[in-house]
């Protein structure tokens, strides 16, 4: 079966922003003094749903891209919402992703109903 580009896209940008803002705030923790500490410790926790969110919509975007099933696309598209929600000083890390995935998904769902 011939895989979705726009799910593809999105799920090597949801990839690489993961792997980014992970890298990001693990190594913003281990900051010298005990006020850094407590500040990114903070900003860590702040930023965390949001980061859990976009993690699960990559993990899902990648399953309806590669497995072709209209139903993770979508979840991994409504997931990249959610996230933009939960932090929306970072929407436009997300955005992107979450357009092409609905896209993505409207195309998987048209491919699946004509087959």
């Amino acid at each position: 079966m011939k895989k979705n580009i726009c799910l593809m896209i999105a799920f090597i940008l949801g990839l690489l922003y993961s792997i980014y803002i992970i890298a990001y705030f693990t190594g913003a923790v281990g900051g010298s003094s005990g006020a850094e500490q407590a500040g990114a410790a903070i900003a860590t926790a702040l930023v965390m749903p949001h980061m859990v969110c976009t993690v699960l919509a990559t993990i899902f975007n990648g399953l309806g891209c590669f497995l072709n099933k209209s139903g993770f696309a979508l979840t991994g598209a409504i997931l990249y919402a959610v996230a933009m929600v939960l932090f929306p000083l970072y929407f436009f890390f997300v955005i992107i992703q979450m357009v092409l995935s609905f896209v993505g998904f409207s195309q998987v769902r048209k491919a699946s109903k004509q087959a």
